[in-house]
């Protein structure tokens, strides 16, 4: 394995607010929710990223992928904020079309550096579930201090990272 092409991988979730924030907003939803949630969404998260990163490197474009991930970081923090327990299936499916275009856009990067890609998906993933668990402990260290209102706060803090990263050109 390239250590360097795999620590470009790792790199790129932890590169932009946009891809930081939304998938630490998938493990506090998750808290948010409880039960399966916890575990399911972030599944859904890190298969559906492959998912998008491997139609991106075959060369099926998605459009307005920027548009779409700044979009799942209001769209999630707003979830958050509203303290909303969606069913588990719909918030997989909801984790799973946003992480599309966050995987597509890893696809992006490394088609165009013409990195070795299993190398490169190896670490994004490893760094896409970190972010999630990071975001889950969070969660849970809220909870636990100040309850659900500082994570209802802090969902309507990433809503409105989300609505600069679409106010910010690109």
């Amino acid at each position: 394995m390239n250590t360097s092409e795999f620590l470009a991988g790792f790199a790129h979730p932890l590169s932009g607010a946009d891809h930081i924030l939304a998938m630490l907003a998938i493990g506090l939803w998750g808290v948010v929710a409880g039960g399966r949630a916890l575990w399911a969404w972030p599944a859904a998260f890190v298969t559906m990223v492959v998912v998008g990163f491997l139609a991106e490197t075959l060369g099926l474009r998605l459009p307005f992928v920027d548009a779409a991930i700044a979009a799942s970081v209001v769209v999630l923090g707003l979830l958050i904020s509203l303290a909303v327990k969606a069913p588990v299936w719909s918030g997989a499916v909801i984790a799973g079309v946003f992480a599309l275009f966050h995987g597509h856009a890893h696809g992006t990067e490394a088609v165009a550096a013409g990195l070795h890609l299993t190398t490169y998906a190896a670490g994004f993933v490893i760094a896409t579930a970190f972010l999630h668990a990071l975001g889950l402990g969070a969660g849970f260290a809220f909870a636990r201090t100040a309850g659900e209102p500082l994570l209802r706060v802090t969902g309507g803090l990433i809503a409105v990272g989300g609505m600069a990263l679409m106010a910010t050109p690109a």
